[in-house]
């Protein structure tokens, strides 16, 4: 029903962005992935939206991509697996990723999601599989990767470094940049105080 809203962040939660559309405030459900790489309020943003429509409830889920937004809508079509399952996934893995461990049979990835269990995991794999073509993922993953290499580092190198170091440790992209992404006065503190701060976060 809508494709997209297009306005400025009011205000970021880990599941919903507020988004100031010609004065009218648009709630907006996203993933924690999402609310990571979202812009600072004040700043523009487009989201490409999911409606769900029930009896009692009228929902937009928000996505920075429509790569994100089909591997959402492919993700919801399985049963047992409703928009917020979805979104929970993609809270710990991102689309490119979600792909992979999908077309590898990878359920213990896809079950680290809150409240998706393996045999969940496992029902995903089974009826996304072959809906998904290889080439797809890897075209997707390669465009990611060359499209972070033009952009510059600049102030976010630290973050990059403690993301990284994150992600070596054994946790996933999504939540190592919450974690980050999470500590004041980032800029101000050395690399390895900014890996405590976040490890600290996490536990």
């Amino acid at each position: 029903m809508i494709a997209y809203v297009n306005g400025i962040v009011e205000d970021i939660a880990p599941d919903n962005v507020v988004v100031d559309v010609g004065g009218v405030g648009m709630n907006v459900k996203i993933s924690a992935d999402t609310a990571a790489r979202l812009p600072g309020v004040g700043e523009q943003v487009k989201l490409y939206t999911y409606t769900s429509v029930r009896e009692d409830a009228f929902w937009l889920y928000g996505f920075l991509s429509r790569n994100d937004l089909e591997i959402f809508k492919k993700c919801i079509t399985v049963s047992g697996i409703g928009p917020k399952g979805a979104l929970s996934i993609l809270s710990v893995l991102d689309a490119d990723s979600l792909r992979f461990a999908i077309m590898t049979g990878d359920a213990k990835s896809i079950a680290k999601a809150p409240g998706v269990g393996t045999k969940t995991a496992e029902r995903l794999i089974l009826e996304l599989k072959g809906k998904l073509e290889i080439d797809d993922a890897l075209i997707g993953r390669e465009a990611a990767a060359y499209q972070k290499s033009l952009q510059p580092v600049g102030d976010s190198l630290k973050k990059q470094e403690a993301v990284e170091a994150l992600v070596s440790l054994g946790y996933g992209q999504a939540e190592a940049a919450k974690a980050v992404n999470a500590i004041p006065d980032l800029e101000e503190m050395e690399t390895g105080a900014v890996l405590k701060a976040a490890l600290k976060f996490l536990f």
